[in-house]
């Protein structure tokens, strides 16, 4: 199994590395890219990545699960065609594609959310509504290989539902 994260400057690095370790502790290889240029993705609290490559290097087949941390990171790479391209493929293809927080915008971009119940930060809830979603204030939700959550409250919430998405297809 591998993920990758995609991620830009002003991620919530809450939302980054608490997934991000979860998921190193149970076997999975991840990957974090980040946008060609980017050498130190900073965090929204001063925490710093390093990317191991860019979105433009990612093979969408390479990769089991996808996962966009909220923050400001996702208003940056949603005007990144290539990173919007590279989730809407994801999604087509049948990868699990998780996102919390503000991270919902980038899917919203990519236009994966059309009929679909989705939840994100409650300052997003109008876009969500606006790309024929159907907004649920519920800690996660789950429509068929996508995966939302609100926020930091929600991560023990959000790290279960990705890990019980992740051992279904595993069997």
């Amino acid at each position: 199994m591998k993920a990758v994260f995609l991620i830009a400057d002003d991620f919530e690095d809450l939302q980054f590395f608490h997934l991000y370790y979860r998921l190193r502790e149970d076997g999975i290889a991840v990957t974090v890219a980040a946008e060609a240029e980017t050498l130190v993705a900073e965090g929204l609290h001063g925490y710093a990545v390093e990317p191991d490559m860019s979105i433009q290097e990612l093979s969408p087949n390479d990769y089991d699960l996808l996962i966009v941390p909220g923050g400001r990171s996702p208003e940056h790479l949603r005007v990144d065609e290539e990173a919007v391209n590279l989730v809407r493929m994801f999604a087509q293809d049948g990868g699990i594609v998780a996102a919390i927080g503000h991270g919902t915008q980038l899917l919203i971009s990519a236009g994966i959310l059309s009929n679909k119940q989705a939840t994100g930060d409650a300052g997003i809830r109008d876009d969500i509504r606006n790309c024929d979603a159907q907004y649920s204030d519920e800690p996660v939700v789950v429509d068929g290989n996508v995966i939302t959550a609100r926020g930091n409250p929600d991560l023990p919430a959000f790290c279960a539902q990705i890990r019980a998405a992740v051992a279904a297809r595993s069997k």
